[in-house]
């Protein structure tokens, strides 16, 4: 191979290896980031009526503000107790509305539970486990007007994020952020 075959050779490498690089690694080679400059959800609390639409998260941090209302709404509803629910189940929430293409509001039918409140549902059903991640505040119970609940259900399921029950006859997915599973 002569000189010159050889520098068209080397350079058209060298071209390939960065064109390669800014396509798959455009936000190391840019600067440039896939993650949203704000996080936001609407929720519907089924049995107190209240909702809220917050932007929980920008700018790289989660606002406090936000996260203290939300926690509020997704309150145990019998016993008014509060826990801090775990921001990683707003971010699945979060996974869930983007991959549904849609901003409306979940319903909530269970966010955070008592352990009274869990001890007594646990009594009354075998559904309900007797160290729920919902007194965690790591687990929801919900459901989206308008879509289908299996949609729901596959969707978390894919998400790989954490465990997802399955509840048509009550009409609502359970997701948590503990270990991934299904039933």
């Amino acid at each position: 191979m002569d000189q010159k075959n050889l520098m068209d050779r080397r350079s058209f490498l060298k071209i390939a290896t960065v064109v390669s690089a800014v396509s798959f690694f455009p936000s190391i080679i840019l600067g440039k980031t896939d993650v949203p400059y704000k996080k936001s959800l609407s929720l519907y609390n089924i049995h107190t009526g209240e909702n809220i639409n917050a932007t929980y998260w920008a700018d790289g941090s989660y606002i406090p503000e936000a996260l203290s209302q939300m926690n509020h709404l997704l309150r145990d509803y019998r016993t008014d107790a509060a826990t801090d629910m775990d921001t990683e189940l707003f971010d699945l929430l979060y996974s869930i509305r983007t991959n549904l293409g849609t901003t409306k509001p979940f319903n909530v039918i269970s966010g955070y539970r008592s352990p009274k409140t869990n001890a007594m549902l646990n009594s009354h059903s075998s559904g309900v486990a007797k160290k729920s991640l919902h007194m965690q505040g790591k687990a929801m119970d919900i459901s989206l007007p308008g879509r289908d609940l299996s949609e729901l259900k596959k969707i978390a399921m894919n998400l790989k994020q954490g465990g997802v029950g399955y509840y048509p006859s009550s009409d609502f997915v359970h997701v948590d952020v503990g270990r991934v599973r299904y039933w």
